[in-house]
């Protein structure tokens, strides 16, 4: 998929191939701009194509609602549109509530996204427990959406990115973007590992590196990196169509049979330098999640994502890491395993076909940045997807080419200013 040069000159250049890096060529190109995006490893080799491949509005938070009933709209008309089946379908998908406390705060999050008109619903234990194929009353009840949707990653995204190209985008894989330009106080070009490309503008959308390319130029963004595991299954009997949540496993029927089985919020995080400098603005999230976040020390302090500065004719972390592929965390999924082969009484003895783990990019309040990088007009940032990008990146796409344009926006873009940070500190 990679171009043996790099274009001179393109109206945008995006920096990262993931899904809103990808999403936002797509749209700009439909728009009649010149497009090169740069991927400094290969197409979707990161988060993008290892994530769980749910498309959810359920238990979304608010602030991303507009956006995300937006990205839904743009996913049911693409996909048809793209030239392999990726397993993309409207199933629904359901969570559900192992107590009274957890069916309260489902209905209260019904509540809270009321004006939004969604189809979700509440179900009782009976109709709950006939979803996975019980009759014990295990849950209290669970929460349904209809209308909610998924979809394989690892074939979506090299999709995409073929639609993109296909449609005039310049690809150019293992090309890394060491730095930009600027001319008469706008963006002007972007420095890559083999040479210049000018630009009226530019996309950062490199998911984790973000905060590591920013860092360079003297901006400093509150985005850490957590690792995630995830397992998928041997083929299995069906237990449901759509994905189902609940607090020890959550599952995914896949394409070819199996099931990609994770627990929410269940990570680590290593320390790295930038973890002090925003550590009050992540203290919060510590501590609602610390049961279930494994904080570490070790060598990843000193490692791809830590503490790093280079000149634009040195080698970059980039290019010395062209593929984030952290090791999962075998100890944890096989906990996971138990007690989902327990919660879905379909799993016991269905084998194991392949683990894994991803570096998921999360912002203080675990929504996304969509935003001008202040001090660098032209320069926008699309990043902080916090583990749930996947749905959301086609709609985080046409909003951060709606920036660059200068267009109406497709939603309200203040949620998702870097201005709501405190500890957000620009050049």
């Amino acid at each position: 998929m990679s171009e043996h040069r790099v274009p001179e000159q393109v109206d945008v250049a995006i920096i990262g191939g993931g899904i809103a890096g990808i999403s936002a060529a797509i749209e700009l190109a439909a728009r009649g701009r010149s497009v090169a995006l740069f991927e400094k490893g290969r197409v979707g080799g990161e988060q993008s194509s290892r994530n769980w491949g749910w498309i959810r509005k359920l238990s979304r938070d608010p602030r991303e609602m507009p956006l995300m009933i937006e990205s839904t709209r743009i996913w049911s008309d693409r996909a048809p549109r793209l030239d392999a089946d990726v397993g993309f379908g409207t199933r629904g998908i359901t969570y559900l509530a192992q107590d009274e406390a957890e069916m309260a705060a489902r209905q209260d999050w019904l509540d809270a996204v009321s004006e939004f008109q969604l189809d979700a619903r509440m179900m009782g234990p009976a109709e709950a427990d006939a979803v996975i194929g019980r009759d014990d009353r295990r849950f209290a009840g669970a929460i349904h959406m209809p209308s909610d949707m998924s979809a394989e990653p690892r074939l979506a995204i090299p999709a995409m990115a073929r639609l993109a190209r296909d449609n005039g985008v310049t690809i150019a894989e293992g090309c890394a973007v060491r730095g930009v330009e600027t001319r008469a106080g706008r963006i002007s070009a972007v420095i890559t590992e083999q040479g210049r490309t000018g630009c009226e503008a530019a996309v950062l959308a490199g998911g984790a590196w973000c905060r590591t390319f920013l860092e360079n130029l003297g901006i400093h963004i509150p985005q850490l990196a957590i690792t995630s595991s995830v397992l998928r299954t041997e083929a299995a009997t069906m237990i449901a169509d759509g994905p189902i949540g609940s607090a020890g496993a959550s599952i995914r029927r896949r394409k070819d049979g199996g099931y990609t089985i994770a627990r929410s919020n269940a990570a680590r995080f290593d320390l790295i330098p930038a973890a002090f400098r925003h550590f009050g603005a992540y203290l919060p999230l510590l501590k609602e999640r610390w049961r279930i976040v494994t904080l570490r020390a070790g060598p990843s302090f000193f490692g791809p994502l830590g503490h790093a500065r280079w000149s634009e004719d040195e080698v970059t972390p980039f290019e010395r890491h062209r593929v984030l592929d952290p090791a999962p965390d075998t100890r944890l999924l096989d906990d996971v395993l138990a007690t989902a082969r327990d919660l879905y009484p379909a799993l016991q003895g269905v084998g194991v076909a392949e683990r894994w783990a991803g570096m998921i990019d999360v912002t203080p309040d675990e929504i996304p940045m969509i935003d001008e990088i202040p001090g660098y007009p032209g320069f926008f940032i699309a990043a902080g997807m916090s583990g749930h990008g996947f749905g959301l990146g086609p709609g985080v796409g046409r909003l951060a080419a709606d920036l660059v344009d200068g267009r109406h926006p497709i939603v309200d873009p203040t949620p998702f200013a870097l201005a709501r940070f405190r500890s957000f500190e620009a050049a």
